[in-house]
């Protein structure tokens, strides 16, 4: 078998990457070492980074293309009988592992709620601003893959995060707003169309707006989660060290009903995340010309309730007012307005949740991420 290099350069110049849209000599992915030792090819393929979503697909490619070619030239079988080894180099350095992601971030606060509409992306979003507000360097994680809410709690739908040079890494910079680093799958899909991912695909998604962003210095870094319990979640486990959980719901029976489900599932002894305690939202209803007044529409005190008997710090009760959402839709979340009602009840939450982290940072081990089955 006679080879040279022309016809392996040629066979590959008939591969075309699918993030450049050119062949892989036009994309300058092929080292200069191809090297040829009778029926034996080596060399090395440049990619982006490990991350490479075309990565296997681009490989397997490359690797037909030559076998194709080299039985186009010496015969039917030779290209079988070949020996091909491709080497893999990368222009981004690779994502570090597991367990030393985030090695900046102080604090990991799941924010969960056993079923929606319970109020618990504004309880996220007001605790990232009421955090920073107090001084905190703080991040927010839109980790709702399936339903993305802060571009628009935040007034930043048509903002588009791009990649910085970190490190030797190209990573995606958050957007900032309200002293709060922000990202969210809702910034790179169709806000009018529906997503529809296999759970493989969202958790894919989700990891790399925990691993291949530039979060940097972050004391606090609140995880807007789904409603539930889901592979979102798993994922999450599985990510990240968690440092606590907040658990949102209303007063009402079926929400507690599934907020004990959702305390349940970080309790479990295969997870051991902390509960640093409940936020009852909607506890009761104010109306603007009548601030004294409440009325508690979802019912009284289910969640002190259940907090006492879960033996769980209640960390706040948030009243139900009209501006909430009204101020959520616009952009600018109540605790923009530490002056109102529900701002001085949302930053009453954050120095809450400061202190438990503190006392839980003090008395507990650090929580271990969920090993991953295979």
């Amino acid at each position: 078998m006679t080879l040279y290099p022309k016809l392996i350069t040629d066979a590959l110049q008939t591969v075309t990457y699918p993030g450049t849209k050119k062949n892989l000599i036009e994309s300058e992915m092929l080292a200069d070492d191809v090297r040829i030792a009778g029926s034996s090819v080596s060399f090395t393929l440049i990619f982006p980074r490990d991350t490479d979503p075309f990565l296997k697909s681009t490989v397997k490619a490359a690797e037909a293309a030559i076998r194709y070619a080299v039985s186009q030239h010496e015969g039917d079988d030779s290209g079988k009988e070949m020996t091909i080894d491709i080497k893999l180099e990368y222009k981004s350095k690779p994502r570090p592992e597991v367990g030393k992601l985030l090695p900046e971030v102080k604090n990991v606060i799941a924010v969960s709620s056993g079923k929606g509409g319970v109020g618990k992306s504004t309880v996220s979003a007001n605790l990232a601003i009421s955090l920073a507000r107090l001084g905190y360097k703080v991040g927010l994680l839109d980790t709702d893959i399936f339903g993305p809410s802060m571009p628009k709690m935040f007034d930043v739908e048509d903002e588009r995060p791009y990649a910085v040079p970190v490190d030797g890494r190209q990573l995606i910079q958050p957007i900032e707003k309200y002293g709060v680093k922000l990202l969210s799958i809702g910034f790179f899909v169709n806000p009018d169309t529906a997503t529809l991912w296999r759970g493989g695909m969202a958790s894919n998604a989700l990891k790399q707006l925990i691993a291949d962003a530039n979060w940097g210095d972050l004391d606090y870094f609140v995880l807007d989660t789904p409603p539930g319990t889901s592979d979102i979640h798993l994922t999450l486990l599985q990510t990240l060290a968690i440092t606590g959980a907040v658990i949102v719901s209303t007063p009402q029976s079926v929400a507690l009903a599934d907020a004990r489900k959702g305390i349940d599932m970080y309790r479990n002894d295969k997870v051991n995340v902390p509960i640093l305690g409940m936020v009852e939202n909607m506890a009761w209803f104010t109306p603007a010309e009548l601030p004294e007044n409440k009325y508690y529409i979802f019912g009284k005190e289910g969640c002190k309730k259940l907090a006492e008997e879960l033996n769980i710090p209640l960390l706040a009760q948030i009243p139900l007012v009209q501006s909430i959402c009204e101020d959520g839709d616009k952009g600018m979340p109540a605790a923009c307005h530490p002056e109102s009602i529900t701002g001085q009840a949302f930053l009453n939450l954050a120095q809450a949740v400061v202190t438990m982290v503190n006392r839980r940072n003090r008395e507990q081990p650090k929580t271990k991420i969920v090993p991953v089955k295979k």
